[in-house]
């Protein structure tokens, strides 16, 4: 039994985070991170959605220089240690911008709309960005 100064953490909750936006140009992308990181941060069952233009957020070899902006993209290679692991991209997306897996910073799963219609379905909670 717990003693009466110990909190009950609580049941973990599935979340899952829309990355619709492009990385830069607004603060979409950036805020999306930081929320997922603070969900990690609650031992909560994380996971990402990349579709349309949020699938550029993980294109390998982004330059920020000429826009004055710090290039947060390789904080998404760091998402494996806070136990993120369930990336998941939109095909359709990638295929519209002429992108493969292979030109994403790291490791996801391909899937089409109904696939991630489902996967949404069974989350607890979502929330766009």
């Amino acid at each position: 039994m717990a003693e009466p100064w110990e909190e009950d953490e609580g049941p973990v909750k599935k979340f899952m985070f829309v990355n619709r936006k492009a990385p830069y140009g607004t603060i979409y992308a950036l805020e999306s991170l930081e929320v997922v990181l603070i969900s990690a941060a609650f031992d909560q069952d994380v996971s990402l959605v990349f579709t349309d233009d949020g699938v550029l957020q993980l294109k390998k070899g982004q330059t920020t220089d000429g826009i004055g902006m710090k290039n947060f993209s390789p904080t998404y290679r760091a998402l494996e240690g806070y136990d993120i692991e369930k990336l998941y991209v939109d095909k359709e997306s990638l295929d519209a911008r002429g992108l493969t897996e292979d030109d994403l910073l790291v490791d996801v799963q391909v899937m089409g709309k109904a696939e991630l219609a489902d996967l949404m379905d069974e989350q607890d909670v979502v929330m766009s960005f």
